[in-house]
């Protein structure tokens, strides 16, 4: 019975699957961009700050209902743990690219790989959540768009 950690070869044990590490990456840009820490994240799913940071390095392998627990709590849809996996990655899987697969990553690359890595996007994310008003934050969120070039995909 050849599951997809046989495609990587036998040495699964020993090292991180990278669909795994992805994942737990993706975990963690999302729990970082909501300024949540790894202690809260762990407490909402039942779990101690160890094992979600084993999540985060992709050492442990996310399950099913754990991932569909992640994405109630992390706020997102589940495709968001696979976006942005390299095409490489997905060939070696035969699946698609998360950047087919999502608008939203096709947006990140128009900025580069570092984007949602930066502090100043990571505080500009956390203040637009803080707006605890949704018409507001719409309307900021709007304000923001309107001042974009109006060709930039996604708009």
């Amino acid at each position: 019975m050849g599951g997809p950690e046989h495609v990587l070869g036998s040495d699964r044990e020993s090292r991180p699957s990278p669909i795994d590490v992805h994942v737990g990456s993706r975990i963690r840009l999302r729990r970082t961009l909501l300024g949540m820490s790894q202690e809260r994240l762990g407490e909402a799913l039942g779990l101690t700050f160890q094992q979600v940071q084993k999540y985060e390095r992709g050492v442990n392998r996310v399950g099913a209902s754990r991932l569909f627990d992640l994405s109630r709590v992390l706020d997102v849809p589940i495709s968001f743990f696979f976006d942005d996996m390299p095409d490489s990655l997905a060939a070696n899987f035969g699946g698609v690219s998360g950047r087919r697969a999502s608008g939203t990553a096709e947006a990140q690359e128009q900025f580069g790989d570092d984007t949602l890595s930066r502090r100043e996007t990571l505080e500009l994310v956390r203040a637009y959540y803080r707006i605890v008003d949704p018409s507001i934050r719409k309307r900021v969120f709007d304000l923001i768009k309107s001042m974009g070039p109006a060709d930039a995909p996604g708009t």
